[in-house]
């Protein structure tokens, strides 16, 4: 599998702090903070996802799977739209935002799984698509939930709308990738 760029605790706790400090921006006036950074890690392109958690709930979860641009801008871009645009939630107000823990997790590019046998619940991510239909689940549900193979796949053809059973047909694409997975 391709490997996944290892964030260092200082280049973890930078976008930590980057992804509160543009929620404080933009719930406060509507904009994103200008940002800038020399690491080399966090001017890669990597995929992410921005969960906002609220006590033991999920208040917001937004990612991007295809990296079109340095990570931290993905990371600002999706804690914003985990705030704002998560359509299973109401928008983020200022006055949660002292009662949110924000968790990022860094994405390995997407690969095809061509053996369900591979997929190990809690190492791999799934990503499954057919037609328009799509939907993802990250590492740390499987483990959450403590699902096996078969609950996990079956769970992300739910998300993605499909019968629960779509991971045995053949024309549904399953891809896995794993994460890197950091919280404050």
């Amino acid at each position: 599998m391709d490997e996944i760029v290892r964030l260092d605790l200082s280049d973890q706790t930078e976008l930590l702090r980057l992804a509160r400090a543009t929620l404080q921006a933009f719930l406060s006036s509507g904009t994103v903070p200008e940002y800038h950074t020399s690491r080399p890690d966090l001017r890669s392109r990597s995929g992410a996802f921005v969960s906002l958690h609220r006590g033991p709930e999920l208040r917001g979860c937004v990612g991007q799977i295809v990296p079109d641009r340095e990570l931290f801008r993905v990371v600002q871009h999706c804690a914003v739209s985990a705030a704002s645009e998560d359509m299973r939630f109401s928008p983020v107000i200022p006055e949660e935002l002292d009662q949110l823990k924000i968790e990022i997790s860094v994405l390995t590019p997407l690969r095809r799984a061509l053996d369900i046998e591979a997929i190990e619940p809690g190492k791999h991510g799934i990503y499954v698509t057919r037609g328009a239909s799509r939907g993802l689940l990250l590492p740390q549900v499987a483990t959450e939930y403590g699902w096996n193979r078969e609950t996990f796949l079956a769970q992300t053809c739910r998300k993605a709308g499909l019968p629960e059973s779509a991971w045995k047909d053949p024309t549904t694409v399953i891809s896995i990738f794993e994460a890197q997975v950091f919280s404050e």
